[in-house]
């Protein structure tokens, strides 16, 4: 499998199949992220379609860029890297970050991403949902 492909099957071709509705990823708009330069966002499901239950995001972090350290109050959030490489401080200890990694992060609990030269791109989930 090319996994350099993997991040664009996703944003290119990726659908959330609902019984109601199909989505298809690449009518989803990217939008920056609105704290953090270099860091964009693709909502792939969100609090509308779930009763606040969870949400699905795509993030998109530009070569050497970063989510800065911070916290979710209320959420859980799991991040699924899909390509690149990068380095995740969750609590304090350094994961190395590449495709298949998979990292969950309890409620209240300090974490940040730094990209690597190659940027990195994420699944990133929340319970409930972040938005």
């Amino acid at each position: 499998m090319n996994y350099k492909n993997l991040f664009e099957k996703f944003n290119e071709g990726g659908k959330l199949l609902l019984k109601d509705a199909t989505v298809t990823f690449d009518a989803i708009p990217w939008s920056k992220h609105p704290a953090f330069e270099g860091v964009e966002l693709k909502h792939i499901i969100t609090s509308e379609r779930t009763d606040g239950q969870f949400s699905y995001h795509l993030v998109r972090i530009a070569p050497n860029k970063k989510i800065g350290s911070h916290i979710h109050e209320k959420q859980l959030e799991t991040h699924e890297v899909i390509s690149g490489t990068g380095v995740c401080v969750n609590d304090g200890v350094e994961l190395p970050y590449e495709t298949g990694v998979i990292s969950i992060f309890p409620i209240g609990v300090p974490h940040e991403v730094i990209a690597g030269d190659d940027g990195l791109c994420l699944f990133a989930k929340f319970m409930p949902a972040l938005c």
